[in-house]
């Protein structure tokens, strides 16, 4: 099949740069937070000087650039990367981008929905933690987890605030953990969510659930995470086997 790229919209041109230079722009390709001007990205990706306008745009309506008259394009929101490839906490998985710290907002023992019952294996109570978790003071993500009452409760005498509960679990078990089953998907932040994790109205989350397994196959924590569309930048390496 032969398409005429000539009559492609220049709606259709402006996302196909904005792609790129986010990409460039959570990789880090612009070290020192000025891009290009508008002629030099016009001519890198063969469009009008109008089309690279507007893919400015779409990135400054997301957050990630300022646009200064005189002044040319500049990043301003960063995006960090957070590898689903590895089992880790936020703090292990962020601690090279600076201090994560967490915003203990309920730790408390529980009679669990039947959902979470089930997904835990336990007819016993379970310990729900909620915590707003927050990168060199911008809050990332809102976490509400779920754990067994055995490992969970010796859970709430440690330090919430600033360690990870995987690590934490490690220690309480005595073993490492295993495996995790995950599954991720968009949605849109409530009024309730947006208010926490300081963005806007309706804006894009990345929303994770996630129950991991000790090394032995023994359920024992189910997370909801929302983490901020604006400021985390999911990553993984496939094999096709």
């Amino acid at each position: 099949m032969t398409v005429d790229v000539t009559r492609r919209r220049r709606t259709d041109r402006a996302r196909q740069v904005a792609d790129v230079l986010r990409h460039q722009i959570v990789a880090g390709d612009f070290a020192h937070g000025a891009l290009p001007g508008e002629d030099d990205l016009g001519a890198e990706f063969a469009v009008s000087r109008n089309t690279v306008r507007e893919a400015l745009s779409l990135l400054r309506d997301e957050g990630l650039v300022d646009r200064t008259p005189g002044l040319g394009t500049t990043t301003c929101g960063e995006k960090y990367p957070h590898g689903l490839h590895r089992l880790m906490g936020l703090n292990e998985t962020l601690h090279e981008h600076g201090a994560v710290t967490n915003e203990v907002r309920a730790a408390e023992l529980i009679d669990p929905p039947t959902w979470v019952a089930r997904r835990l294996c336990t007819t016993d109570r379970v310990v729900y933690i909620e915590r707003i978790r927050s990168l060199n003071g911008v809050p990332l993500s809102l976490d509400l987890t779920y754990l067994p009452r055995v490992v969970g409760e010796p859970l709430l005498d440690e330090d919430l605030a600033h360690r990870d509960i995987f690590v934490l679990l490690e220690a309480i078990t005595g073993q490492p953990l295993g495996t995790a089953d995950l599954t991720l998907e968009a949605v849109n932040a409530d009024a309730h969510s947006a208010g926490l994790l300081g963005t806007e109205l309706n804006a894009a989350l990345l929303m994770l659930e996630r129950l991991t397994h000790l090394a032995d196959g023994t359920p024992v924590d189910l997370e909801s995470i929302r983490f901020r569309g604006d400021r985390l930048a999911m990553r993984a390496q496939l094999c096709r086997s």
